[in-house]
């Protein structure tokens, strides 16, 4: 099993450090921020949560009269996960961060954690996973906080809709983790002026303070690697070849962490190679992500314009394009462009700063619903952004010394936090 792997490398690179946990009560063991992320929290080290949870597969017809690209012919509509008590209970919705599934991993498990304290749950996928995109975003170009809120939005009230002559709810809560924190933000926001939900309490876990600059962090951990830019491409044709082997036909637009898991057990022990796969596994998701767009818009990005794409047609080669596009490259080529032809005259820093928590400060200043988590060590934060974080949110926030970027969102006492919150 790979958790049970993990665990093993994990022993093996902190025993000439048995003492640092010591620094202070935090249990969270792994120091180093990118390998916290990539091994995440030993089996050891996590809650004991129910092997089985009552659950439902939902499957929203978001958009009835949406005409898909044939190449998307197994998309049927999005896909949530709902999870449901037999007595009447708050509902949590949970949303992913960047690339996840309904399924991913950590929000499978902030899901039995929220349902083993008594709650109902309904995970989504992020706004840029492939599902979401092809089936719930209205402009299928996912990355603005505002659009991406208001598809959430309607996605949650078309799944509450599904639901609620099954379940009796007592209120309703709101959480998510890395990007999809801060979009939990902006649809908490919305939520003030549809008053569908009423959110009593949002949780937001590991938010990137700016996409725009969080995103270029992410991208810059592939300049760690050793010898430049030669070795960098090196390294990138490597990883890729890895990947292709675990490459099937349709799917790659729907990459988990499993991919990265795999290919740092085998292949990646070193801090700056540690960064590399990191910055790697992102520009994976990032090739999803543009290409799902792409078909869906016809944009002629990757594929050529009015090029029809069949079920049988080999992706393999829109895939390689995909993934040697850079999120600059998205945002100045493809992203910017499509915000300015319906925002005459908008500039490139007006956008940027549309997409960060500080365009909604006073909302989040001044609501007593929020809570946040993140950690001292989140790469994807600068000095700056942490400084702000703490700010921001005061008393509401909760920081740990370590553990990357989530890499401790599944730890014991993170999880006990998380459910807390939500409970009181």
């Amino acid at each position: 099993m790979i958790r049970v792997k993990i665990l093993l490398i994990a022993c093996l690179i902190l025993a000439p450090m048995p003492s640092f946990a010591a620094d202070n009560s935090y249990g969270y063991p792994i120091p180093g921020s990118y390998e916290a992320t990539i091994m995440g929290t030993p089996a050891a080290l996590m809650p004991k949560l129910p092997a089985h949870v009552r659950t439902r597969q939902l499957v929203l017809d978001v958009f009835p009269d949406r005409e898909k690209p044939p190449v998307f012919f197994y998309d049927e509509g999005l896909h949530c996960t709902f999870a449901y008590q037999t007595h009447k209970a708050p509902l949590v919705f949970l949303i992913g961060g960047a690339g996840a599934s309904d399924q991913a991993d950590r929000l499978i498990t902030m899901m039995k954690a929220l349902y083993q304290a008594g709650f109902h749950v309904i995970t989504l996928p992020s706004p840029t996973h492939a599902n979401f995109i092809i089936s719930a975003s209205k402009s299928s170009i996912p990355g603005d906080l505002t659009e991406d809120a208001s598809d959430l939005y309607r996605a949650m009230e078309t799944a509450w809709n599904k639901v609620k002559g099954d379940i009796e709810v007592s209120e309703f809560e709101l959480g998510g983790y890395s990007l999809g924190a801060s979009q939990a933000a902006f649809v908490a926001k919305l939520d003030e002026d549809r008053r569908v939900f009423n959110f009593r309490k949002v949780l937001m876990i590991n938010p990137p303070v700016s996409l725009y600059s969080s995103a270029n962090r992410i991208e810059g951990l592939l300049t760690q690697i050793p010898g430049g830019a030669k070795k960098q491409g090196i390294f990138f044709n490597r990883m890729l070849s890895k990947f292709s082997q675990f490459y099937r036909y349709g799917n790659f637009v729907s990459i988990n962490e499993d991919f990265l898991y795999s290919v740092y057990l085998e292949k990646l022990f070193t801090r700056q190679e540690t960064a590399g796969l990191i910055g790697v596994s992102y520009r994976l998701g990032l090739a999803g992500m543009i290409f799902a767009s792409d078909v869906m818009t016809n944009s002629g990005y990757v594929v050529p314009k009015n090029r029809v794409l069949s079920p049988t047609d080999l992706l393999f080669d829109y895939f390689l394009v995909s993934t040697h596009l850079s999120f600059n490259d998205y945002y100045n080529e493809y992203f910017y462009p499509y915000f300015l032809k319906q925002h005459p005259g908008l500039t490139k820093q007006e956008l940027i700063e549309s997409e960060s928590l500080r365009s909604i400060e006073g909302y989040l200043r001044s609501s007593a619903k929020f809570g946040m988590m993140t950690n001292e060590n989140d790469f994807i934060l600068s000095k700056e952004d942490l400084e702000y974080l703490k700010q921001l949110f005061g008393e509401r926030a909760r920081i740990y010394p370590r553990g990357g970027h989530l890499g401790n969102l599944e730890y014991k006492d993170n999880l006990a936090h998380m459910v807390d919150f939500f409970k009181l």
